[in-house]
């Protein structure tokens, strides 16, 4: 009987640009979103840095990745590289 490893992770996966890939092993994305105001009604767009994990710096800036979340890797870093 084989036995086959499914590694589960229920972790956010998040879509953004690449920024920064200065850093070793590390690239920073740039996630927008439109946030509506409860009062006044309007749409109000907000951005999120987050640094992820990418081994060997195979990002180049300007793609558009996924992330997906991780436990941490260190201070800043809680996500990995996908795509």
């Amino acid at each position: 009987m084989e036995k086959t490893t499914v590694q589960k992770n229920n972790g956010k996966i998040l879509k953004g640009v690449v920024v920064s890939t200065k850093m070793k092993d590390t690239v920073v994305i740039s996630i927008d979103s439109f946030k509506k105001h409860p009062k006044y009604g309007k749409y109000i767009k907000k951005q999120n840095k987050i640094m992820a994990h990418d081994a060997g710096n195979t990002c180049k800036e300007g793609e558009i990745i996924e992330i997906i979340e991780t436990k941490p890797i260190s201070k800043n870093k809680n996500f990995k590289v996908l795509k």
